[in-house]
């Protein structure tokens, strides 16, 4: 993986642990992030907290992510939306899924293989 490409998706994950675990309920292993606080607003947080997840969405589209991985990480995004509207079980939903984190997983894991499939090529970027 390119320097470049390491920094954004460092600072995708960051961005991803800010929205969906940024904050631990005391005495349990239960983490929750932004996402899940501006949820409690109807309507109004869902709709604030598909920003950062764009955002993700995008800079995977900027780093040559595959149209099948993004259509993946869309769904995730649409899914943590959708369901985010439902009172009580998207604030479940937003402390249980953590769609940014997937994402940003789906887009390491993708890197990754992309970065050994070169290196098996005998071609490094």
């Amino acid at each position: 993986m390119t320097p470049d490409k390491l920094r954004r998706l460092e600072r995708l994950e960051k961005v991803a642990r800010t929205m969906d675990a940024n904050f631990r309920v005391p005495g349990t292993g239960i983490r929750f992030g932004w996402d899940s606080i501006l949820g409690l607003v109807p309507f109004l947080g869902d709709v604030a907290t598909a920003g950062p997840a764009g955002f993700i969405l995008l800079e995977a589209h900027r780093m040559g992510a595959p149209t099948g991985l993004k259509l993946r990480m869309a769904g995730n995004i649409g899914m943590d939306v959708v369901v985010g509207t439902v009172p009580l079980l998207g604030d479940l939903l937003d402390v249980a899924f953590k769609a940014n984190r997937r994402n940003t997983a789906l887009l390491r894991r993708h890197l990754e293989r992309e970065d050994r499939e070169q290196s098996a090529a005998g071609r490094v970027e």
